[in-house]
């Protein structure tokens, strides 16, 4: 039981510090927060902490068979994944607001959850990262409960930090006028678009160094 719980609090520190650094998904749920409240922020933060917990599962519990397949073709997703960050950072950009907005409808906020899922779940590298962090951090993943306990920690961990960080920017979203709120889509999409754009570089740079050391 007391291994548990510390298998749970390492757990938490991973999904909360993995979370932490501003990405596509922070600027993502910066945007929406601004745009729709709190609401929609935490959705879209709860799609990201959706597929971190799906990674740490497929470490945590050793499905090795689905990691090496998603590794295998990890060049092919990521690829995915930044034409998705592209499309989403150009209809981010374009978008305008020209009234009062409240955004809290369930398509809405299912479309935000499942945005922010497929696009943490495009990056199959996490997979690597949750396994190689079980020997710094000492964990020792022995049965069932364990590896629930580490799953469940890294989720709660990262939803954590998307309520901090949608909850912050919820006190600042009232004082943010149209205009205002207008540049932080021209901003947000911008960003998200280079996100994109380098995701796809990467990967077919990659693609190509590994393809020329082969031949």
């Amino acid at each position: 039981m007391i291994n548990d719980l510390i298998i749970f609090f390492k757990g938490f520190l991973l999904g909360f510090s993995v979370s932490a650094p501003v990405g596509p998904i922070g600027v993502i749920c910066i945007q929406q927060t601004l745009l729709g409240g709190f609401l929609l922020g935490i959705f879209s933060g709860l799609g990201a902490a959706s597929a971190d917990g799906i990674y740490a599962s497929i470490s945590g519990f050793g499905l090795s068979w689905l990691s090496n397949f998603l590794i295998k073709y990890k060049t092919y997703i990521n690829i995915f994944g930044g034409i998705y960050l592209l499309y989403l950072g150009i209809s981010i950009f374009f978008s305008r607001i020209s009234g009062n907005v409240e955004i809290k409808s369930e398509t809405n906020l299912l479309k935000s959850y499942l945005s922010t899922f497929f696009l943490t779940a495009a990056n199959p590298l996490t997979i690597i990262f949750y396994t190689a962090i079980f020997a710094t951090l000492d964990i020792d993943l022995c049965g069932f409960f364990s590896a629930l306990s580490f799953v469940s920690g890294v989720f709660v961990g990262s939803v954590t930090w998307w309520i901090i960080l949608c909850s912050g920017i919820n006190l600042f979203r009232h004082k943010v006028d149209i205009k205002s709120l207008n540049l932080v889509n021209r901003l947000s999409g911008i960003a998200v678009m280079l996100f994109g754009v380098f995701a796809i570089s990467y990967s077919v740079l990659s693609f190509l160094i590994v393809k020329k050391g082969v031949c």
